[in-house]
């Protein structure tokens, strides 16, 4: 069954699905605020380098420059590049579910359901474009498990949510699990790297694809 998304009843906004393992007991404890800003500072930093060098330009020591802080300060807080490869595919896939919980349109609220479902494939095309391979050693990682986890089914749940809202006949879970079938890293890095495709085609053969199951004009 997948998972749903709801705003909390003190009105806070709703708990973003991190996509791999909890932290250990003595990281899960709350971080205080400057703690949490300076290790999101770190991440956006090093987001911002995988995106102008690709993960191979991502070390300890380049993001320690970037970052402008010292190399200890980043093995503190990561513990070594795997543990900070880690965090960023968390830290990127926390982004990409705030901005279609509640980010602005057309991917956030407030956009017709079909045009935030067109914006929903665009925004994971560019995620995988340039930050593919944590993506895909991730998906890879999961095997099996990763369709029963709870951060894929809240991919699954928005966007059998917005295939209702559109008034779409038929399945909508099997109907979104062909959707998502779509925006896996492995095949999305396959077509762009081996086929030659570029994001621009993907993108618009996605936007075929959701007009062709809304019942839209292509």
């Amino acid at each position: 069954m997948p998972v749903t998304y709801s705003t909390p009843p003190n009105g806070d906004r709703p708990l973003l699905l991190p996509i791999g393992p909890s932290l250990p007991d003595a990281e899960a404890q709350v971080e205080r605020a400057d703690a949490a800003r300076n290790r999101r500072l770190l991440l956006d930093a090093a987001q911002q380098l995988v995106r102008e060098q690709g993960v191979e330009g991502l070390t300890m020591d380049e993001l320690a420059k970037r970052a402008g802080v010292g190399k200890g300060t980043v093995f503190r807080r990561f513990g070594n590049r795997s543990g900070l490869m880690r965090a960023l595919l968390d830290h990127s896939e926390r982004k990409y579910q705030e901005a279609f919980i509640f980010g602005p349109p057309p991917l956030g609220p407030g956009a017709p359901p079909v045009e935030r479902l067109v914006a929903f494939g665009r925004a994971r095309l560019l995620d995988i474009e340039v930050e593919g391979e944590l993506h895909r050693a991730a998906e890879i990682s999961e095997g099996d498990g990763r369709y029963t986890g709870a951060p894929y089914n809240l991919l699954k749940s928005h966007v059998v949510l917005l295939l209702r809202e559109a008034g779409v006949d038929g399945d909508h879970a099997l109907l979104a699990d062909s959707l998502l079938a779509g925006l896996d890293a492995p095949l999305l890095m396959y077509q762009m790297r081996v086929l030659g495709y570029s994001r621009e085609q993907i993108g618009a053969n996605w936007d075929r694809v959701v007009a062709r199951i809304v019942g839209a004009p292509a």
